[in-house]
């Protein structure tokens, strides 16, 4: 039977089997993130429950943790607003996953991410008597708070990733828990981290340089960032850069970039696989923001971030994109500190320029780098002592029944605000 950190008391052994049998658990990915995030909580799932039917729309991970795989998804992700295609494409999907809901009968749907795209399949998992409980919190604090309303009638809880999100929901009436973030459970093994990055060489500065990890992502990010570093380059001679990307097919795409931007500039390394090393040796990183951003604030490293739009966005942003959006703030560690500890530039329209500059101001202005190291120790501390695959895992155990119920915060009896 089950153990957790909290330890709560499973039902008897006959009990427990009975209710399993009963049970099945849906869950629903179109993101690499979700597939990762998925991923380590079913594995703690079938590491509690081994006989637990889990079923998935999603990726390699999931279904190497144990969920049953009914389709593969989220290979080609989208961020921001999804095109004609891409929304004709989760047409069909749905309707696929209608039709499988018609003859598997579910007892929880756990969407992973991308809120458009699982909200639908959240009304489907309703609609059969299903509860619906999101593994990843929706990002309505930072824009289109409006989708509020189309959450709470579509979820029983809601899992935060993110320390102030759980207060944030319960406030506007929707059910919510403090899980933590995945990135935090797993330590981070210096002595290996540190023997890989002896391979990547010296440097004054050593500079990582971050190019995020979607396709269009990275085709609007990687222009900026190498002519951030060739300007570095004019002003220190020794600086030493890596860039770490998740595919060699990456790797490829960006030095066809290169080559059509002037050539690849000296004293840049291209790696795969080793974001975490490359944080590790490196003294400063340019960073496309997302969550990688806290990877870089999990070693204490300072950093700069920035977020690319293409040159076609930018009059559509001033005229309306200001509208959706509802937080000042962007880049993960400032939202989660609650102000600007780490430099950012989001949305950023032009060149690498602001982006050396900001890097040449942590390396020269003195003490700077000491203060934002300081700022990311505290976001990180936030994050001490919580597991979330495993308080993931609790709350999906309460949802079926399989403990008694208690722990996730309740909203208030009326929400606090209407949306």
């Amino acid at each position: 039977m089950p153990t957790t950190g909290s330890q709560p008391a499973p039902l008897a052994n006959g009990a427990a089997t009975t209710a399993i049998s009963r049970q099945a658990v849906l869950f629903t990915a179109f993101e690499p993130s979700g597939d990762d995030h998925a991923a380590v909580v079913i594995a703690e799932l079938k590491r509690r429950w081994p006989s637990l039917p889990i079923f998935a729309w999603g990726g390699r991970k999931m279904e190497k943790a144990g969920a049953t795989l009914v389709e593969r998804t989220g290979d080609q992700a989208v961020m921001g607003l999804p095109g004609i295609g891409k929304i004709l494409e989760h047409v069909r999907i749905n309707r696929r996953i209608e039709e499988w809901l018609d003859h598997h009968r579910i007892a929880l749907h756990i969407p992973v991410d991308s809120p458009d795209a699982n909200f639908p399949i959240c009304a489907m998992a309703k609609r059969r008597g299903a509860k619906v409980m999101h593994l990843v919190a929706p990002q309505l604090w930072a824009w289109r708070e409006g989708r509020i309303k189309k959450l709470r009638r579509l979820t029983d809880l809601v899992c935060c990733l993110l320390p102030f999100e759980e207060q944030w929901f319960i406030s506007r009436g929707v059910r919510a828990a403090f899980v933590g973030h995945p990135l935090f459970d797993v330590p981070l093994d210096v002595a290996s981290l540190d023997a890989r990055a002896a391979a990547f060489g010296s440097g004054q500065p050593k500079l990582a340089l971050m190019p995020g990890s979607r396709p269009a992502e990275i085709r609007r990010s990687v222009p900026p960032l190498l002519d951030a570093f060739a300007r570095l380059k004019a002003d220190y001679p020794n600086i030493r850069g890596i860039m770490p990307v998740t595919r060699a097919a990456v790797e490829d795409d960006v030095r066809v970039m290169a080559r059509e931007l002037g050539g690849w500039p000296e004293g840049l390394t291209v790696v795969v696989g080793e974001t975490d090393t490359a944080v590790r040796w490196c003294d400063c990183a340019l960073v496309a923001s997302g969550t990688v951003t806290l990877q870089v604030a999990r070693q204490r490293k300072p950093m700069v971030t920035f977020y690319r739009f293409g040159r076609s966005l930018q009059l559509p942003y001033w005229l309306f994109g200001r509208l959706m959006f509802t937080t000042k703030m962007f880049t993960l560690p400032n939202v989660i500190a609650g102000k600007r500890i780490v430099p950012e530039l989001v949305p950023h329209f032009g060149d690498g320029e602001p982006l050396a500059l900001g890097v040449h101001r942590i390396l020269r202005q003195p003490g700077l780098a000491d203060q934002q190291r300081q700022a990311l120790d505290e976001v990180c501390r936030k994050f001490e002592g919580v597991s979330a695959a495993s308080r993931a895992a609790d709350e999906i155990e309460r949802m079926l029944g399989l403990v008694p119920a208690a722990g996730a915060a309740a909203p208030p009896a009326a929400p606090a605000v209407s949306r």
